[in-house]
């Protein structure tokens, strides 16, 4: 039975179609989905989800991207992320892609706001002993440094978490697996020109290996272009097998194994 470990059910595209949607991950053989929070506003509507159906499980974050939106605060994640069912703190991260396009021409060092926001998720998490949901874009050197800084060094304190739809070089995910982070791979795998994402995701030991839809986008081939959801999650775990000399169904045994070891609350169901 697949994992969907990263997707956006509360999101407009997908939420007025629960039930179909539920329908075809049954169909898929698609058992558990994670339902991701972007900003404070909607926690309540990501929370609901896995109150209301016991095979979803939700986060709070903020989403690195986001703005004009309520800023978190340390207190605001750790009340959320202890209520039941919530199993991870993000997503969180850093996003600096086209950032002259699409922050009024800013430069790096004026997004201090970002990385003020990350280190908030990271403390939260740290005192929560959950893992993080990291997105990073354009700023994996940021992002692993941040990370260090705030005592993410893969030991025993450490909250650890996993680099989410990861579309990085085999360097960040190196930097990222020495930090103890697992890594995700979304539906991006299969397409055509992901040739250089696909050789990482041959190269990432089988334990750190996570499978995800971020739907309602990036549906894999063939559906590519259209709105993705989690009953599409087995495309990725197919190409991921074929690229690692393994069955799907082998595949999807092994990403839902590493699913529970990293969020171990959604194991114990509360």
């Amino acid at each position: 039975m697949y994992t969907d470990s990263h997707c956006h059910l509360s999101f407009p595209e997908l939420s007025d179609h629960l039930a179909e949607i539920r329908d075809k991950m049954a169909e898929a053989q698609v058992s558990r989905a994670l339902c991701i929070c972007t900003k404070l506003e909607e926690f309540e509507i990501v929370h609901s989800l896995s109150t209301r159906f016991d095979n979803f499980w939700s986060t709070v974050g903020v989403h690195p991207d986001n703005e004009d939106i309520l800023e978190p605060t340390v207190q605001d994640l750790v009340q959320r992320g202890g209520l039941p069912r919530v199993v991870a703190i993000g997503e969180t991260g850093l996003d600096y892609y086209q950032m002259e396009e699409r922050k009024g021409g800013r430069t790096i060092s004026d997004m201090e706001w970002q990385r003020d926001r990350f280190r908030t998720h990271i403390r939260a998490a740290r005192q929560l002993k959950l893992p993080m949901v990291i997105h990073t874009r354009a700023s994996s050197d940021d992002t692993i440094r941040i990370l260090k800084e705030e005592g993410e060094v893969g030991d025993s304190a450490s909250a650890g978490g996993v680099f989410h739809c990861f579309t990085e070089t085999q360097a960040v995910a190196k930097a990222a697996l020495d930090l103890g982070y697992f890594i995700s791979f979304s539906g991006i795998l299969t397409f055509k020109t992901a040739q250089d994402l696909r050789d990482v995701a041959s190269w990432v030991p089988l334990d750190r290996l996570l499978i995800e839809t971020d739907s309602p986008y990036l549906a894999p081939v063939p559906y590519r272009g259209k709105t993705n959801n989690p009953s599409y999650v087995p495309y990725v775990a197919k190409l991921l097998a074929e690229l690692r000399g393994m069955t799907p169904e082998k595949m999807a045994e092994l990403t839902s194994l590493n699913f529970d070891r990293l969020f171990p609350k959604a194991l114990i169901g509360h």
